[in-house]
């Protein structure tokens, strides 16, 4: 992109008829997530195939880093505003994260060493070419999974002949705890980093334009380009690294992403010596801030290492047994404090409202938080893209373009890479219908949205039936529900926090604005549980009978696409309702 500057009103410089500044927010956010994404593409499968964690157990950590990475922005927005300012959060956010992806990189040891134990008997696992083994007496038995859960291992004799029943063996790995302890602390570095890095710099490129500037909101698609641009090089680059040279480079890629980031923002800050500064009256906290985030990468890596720990207990199918009470009581520390803080928040603002509100704030607010629900839904089931979605592309997705066969990360690349060629035609579309009167509701485009990725799933689950002879899907019906996804995503993410503030009593925007970004947490949170149900036996990080495996993933996918359905049909029947109480709001 070309950085052809002019000379504004009063002689300020512009790129391209923006803020100069615009093009360093725009460059380092680029950059960042360039390096989150990176990150993101390779996370669930070295989880799976690195340290050799059950499904259950890494779409449960998967889950957990996600939904924190979540909730962090909540407090570094807090801290920026009242002590750091903007720009030095955003410093310290992108030191923070450079040094978690380069951890990350670093420190992950040595691979996990499969085991299994039969009849309370360990045997050792040998993987050879991507079959596994089970060795005992100097001989290797091929393992193979049965549909019944069962295993059979080829030429075993005594306790190893015939089936072996599903709870007469489990699998397990031999993990360094060290560097299982280093991976927390990794993720934990990324977290708290992205908790002063992602909201501050959007909120310094808002700051470059008055609230009249007819300018603001073309600023701001130009800087969500970045996140998309940034996000598909990484998605496309990181996981070729990673499987032609190892997870160490395709992460330490991330790192690289991130350090320009923070290189380019610290070198070029002079640009915003007007802008992201700390309160006039701030006391000064710096020293005391930096400590104190250091001190919440333990925290972290407790919440994290819980979440381990839980998951390995018992699957979600054994918590969602227990009813809604010993569905709760079977989370980690981190799912049960999101669980009841969600819940107390979207019955007690309601309740709240009726008494304390007049009749219009009131109904726009019972709006709001109705809005804050349905996303919810929609993002716990559009965010299985980095978790079972991705293990599905690595195990049932015949991923050959031509002679090259696409890594399974890469599959991620499609949503940011149709959001790009998309977003302009939308912006085209609502434009032309809001001009005509027809641009649907916002309660009818979050219909549009969960019917959509609904729709998504159950396309995949159609094309599932033209498997090859591997169990392996062809890759047009993968990308074909990341395309429907793409065109949900659209027609909600948009809107949706727009719509929130424009809801919300003037004195409650920023508590709604922290439900709106706790809804985002719980939904990634919910869909790490939703992936754990689509969990299936894995001996080394491969899957034990490939068939088994799609049946699983398609009847979650089934599941969750008449779910998506099933609520879309609701919001579309409260729509109206829900139209009416905004009053009158666009």
């Amino acid at each position: 992109m070309s950085t052809t500057e002019t000379a504004g009103s009063g002689g300020e410089k512009q790129w391209f008829g923006h803020p100069r500044p615009l093009a360093l927010l725009f460059t380092t956010e680029a950059w960042e997530r360039f390096g989150y994404y990176g990150m993101r593409a390779l996370l669930i499968l070295y989880l799976v195939q690195h340290f050799v964690f059950a499904d259950r157990v890494a779409n449960g950590l998967y889950g957990a880093f996600t939904s924190l990475v979540y909730l962090t922005p909540l407090i570094g927005g807090f801290i920026a505003d009242r002590y750091l300012g903007n720009k030095n959060a955003v410093k310290l956010g992108a030191v923070l994260m450079s040094a978690g992806y380069l951890m990350l990189a670093f420190t992950g040891g040595e691979r996990a060493d499969p085991f299994v134990n039969i009849n309370g008997q360990r045997y050792e696992i040998a993987i050879v070419d991507g079959d596994q083994y089970v060795v005992a007496n100097g001989q290797q038995l091929a393992i193979k999974g049965n549909e019944d859960s069962s295993i059979t291992l080829e030429g075993g004799q005594g306790p190893l002949a015939g089936n072996i029943a599903q709870g007469a063996y489990e699998f397990g790995a031999d993990r360094n705890p060290l560097n299982v302890i280093l991976l927390f602390v990794s993720l934990g570095l990324v977290i708290v980093g992205n908790g002063y890095f992602k909201p501050n710099i959007s909120t310094i490129v808002g700051e470059l334009y008055s609230q009249t500037d007819r300018r603001r909101d073309a600023g701001f698609t130009i800087f969500y380009m970045g996140i998309n641009l940034g996000s598909i090089f990484s998605q496309l680059l990181a996981p070729w690294i990673a499987v032609t040279y190892g997870y160490m480079w395709g992460f330490a890629l991330a790192g690289f992403g991130m350090l320009l980031a923070a290189i380019r923002f610290q070198i070029a800050s002079a640009q915003l010596k007007d802008y992201g500064n700390p309160p006039p009256d701030a006391p000064q906290r710096g020293v005391i801030i930096f400590i104190c985030s250091l001190l919440a990468v333990p925290v972290i890596w407790f919440l994290m290492n819980n979440a381990m720990e839980s998951a390995a207990a018992g699957g979600a199918e054994d918590a969602a047994a227990g009813g809604i009470v010993g569905f709760l009581l079977a989370q980690p520390l981190l799912g049960q404090v999101m669980f009841v803080v969600y819940i107390l928040a979207m019955l007690g603002l309601p309740i709240w409202a009726l008494a304390g509100l007049d009749k219009d704030a009131r109904s726009k607010l019972i709006v709001a938080v109705v809005l804050c629900f349905f996303s919810v839904v929609f993002w716990t089931l559009f965010e299985q893209a980095g978790s079972s979605l991705t293990l599905f592309a690595e195990r049932n997705t015949d991923r050959m373009v031509g002679s090259y066969e696409m890594p399974a990360g890469q599959a991620q690349a499609f949503n940011p890479i149709f959001i790009v060629i998309m977003a302009p035609l939308f912006s085209l579309m609502w434009n032309w219908l809001g001009k005509r009167n027809a641009e649907p509701s916002v309660p009818f485009k979050f219909t549009i949205a969960l019917a959509l990725v609904g729709i998504g799933f159950l396309a995949l689950v159609f094309g599932a039936q033209f498997h090859n002879e591997q169990f392996q899907v062809a890759l047009f019906w993968l990308a074909l529900a990341y395309f429907i996804h793409s065109v949900g995503e659209l027609c909600i993410s948009p809107v949706g926090l727009s719509m929130i503030t424009k809801l919300s009593p003037q004195k409650m925007v920023g508590l709604m604005m922290g439900v709106w970004f706790m809804s985002s947490a719980m939904a990634q949170y919910a869909g790490g549980i939703v992936a754990q149900f689509a969990s299936t036996e894995t001996v080394g990080g491969q899957v034990l009978n490939p068939e088994v495996s799609l049946n699983t993933y398609l009847g979650v996918f089934q599941t969750i696409g008449i779910a998506g359905l099933i609520c879309a049909g609701i919001l579309l029947l409260l729509a109206p309702f829900l139209q009416k109480g905004m009053g009158g709001i666009k």
